[in-house]
């Protein structure tokens, strides 16, 4: 085995006192973060990746949408083509859709898939909200609040009237006809307490989340400095902490860290602009101010491979699953000690999802 990581790894940087045993002393449950397709692939080849998450006690699977394919169809494909695993969205861009679309879709889906929808939602950033979406970034967290208060009301099959700072259900505004009718659902859902995740990233979009979602999907999520960044002691007794982390099984350590560099030079120097990058702030949080800004340069500079060489072996060590059987095992454990209840197991090697199963249920 080659690589910088040698046994004691997890004994200097996790040793400390004796905790006694909280909630969160169980094992973790694991999805599979099918994310979305790159350009030039077929989203089945996730869907069949999805389908082996199942056959090995995977809990769920989950889809995402940016510019390209959208989440909806490959979790209609995914449901119609098993038959437990939970299919959720991680996530379904706002922006993209009404409240109360969301919510009949929500409910669709689980018709359709017998109850085993989780509805993943997030704002995305304001570049891909007015750039592709044409709906001005306006205040984020108030239109958040406002968007699951309709989706909730919605699937409870409530007659539909919301007035808010964003949304304006009849809409009573400049152009109306004034024929609008308050109305309620006509489909009967399986559930009217479909679980709502949120990704936030935010100290305040974090507590959002807590005080009105079942669950969140933080990215970045590093089990030794969560409780720094993130306000994880509001959370309340049976939400669901779901940090997606990629993993790479192999012998060489530092050929899997170098693996995954690329992918978080993309979001920590590309994903937004210069002064409005959540990934690159939260990055920022964690301690790597200097190289932030370095790797933002370097990446919008148009040297995308020095910035990926640019992103400390530290960080991807923390926030991913790198390296042998017996390393992951140990970075899954410091998920769990984090709070972790679900993990968002983020690979397309058949070798790894097997691994993470086997290390873990």
């Amino acid at each position: 085995m080659t690589g910088a990581w040698h046994g004691s790894w997890r004994a200097e940087t996790r040793a400390g006192p004796y905790r006694p045993p909280t909630p969160y002393d169980r094992p973790v449950r694991l999805g599979f973060y099918m994310g979305y397709p790159p350009p030039g692939t077929n989203p089945r080849e996730l869907v069949a990746l999805a389908q082996e998450a199942e056959r090995l006690g995977y809990d769920s699977a989950w889809a995402a949408e940016a510019w390209g394919t959208d989440a909806v169809s490959v979790l209609a494909w995914l449901a119609a083509t098993t038959s437990r695993i939970k299919v959720g969205s991680a996530i379904l861009q706002t922006a993209a859709r009404t409240p109360a679309n969301t919510a009949m879709t929500a409910a669709t889906l689980d018709l359709l898939s017998g109850g085993r929808v989780l509805l993943g939602l997030g704002t995305s950033g304001p570049q891909v909200v007015e750039g592709w979406h044409g709906e001005p970034w306006g205040k984020p967290l108030t239109k958040l609040r406002e968007y699951v208060e309709i989706v909730r009301a919605v699937l409870r099959r409530e007659v539909l009237e919301h007035h808010g700072e964003h949304y304006d259900v009849p809409y009573s505004g400049p152009g109306a006809t004034g024929l609008g009718k308050p109305l309620k659902l006509m489909a009967r859902p399986v559930r009217a307490d479909v679980p709502v995740y949120l990704a936030t990233m935010g100290p305040k979009a974090v507590r959002l989340a807590f005080e009105i979602a079942d669950g969140w999907i933080p990215l970045f999520y590093d089990p030794e400095r969560a409780g720094d960044v993130f306000p994880l002691a509001d959370r309340r007794d049976g939400f669901d902490v779901a940090p997606s982390a990629p993993v790479v099984l192999a012998d060489d350590v530092q050929a899997a860290r170098d693996a995954l560099k690329g992918y978080y030079a993309l979001y920590i120097g590309g994903m937004g602009a210069p002064a409005s990058n959540f990934y690159n702030d939260l990055f920022a949080r964690y301690g790597y101010e200097r190289e932030a800004r370095t790797i933002q340069d370097l990446f919008l500079g148009g040297r995308q491979r020095d910035a990926a060489a640019a992103v400390p072996d530290s960080f991807v060590d923390a926030v991913a699953l790198v390296g042998p059987r017996e390393r992951i095992a140990e970075r899954l454990e410091a998920f769990r000690e984090a709070g972790a209840t679900t993990l968002l197991v983020s690979t397309r090697d058949p070798a790894a999802l097997r691994a993470v199963a086997e290390l873990a249920l």
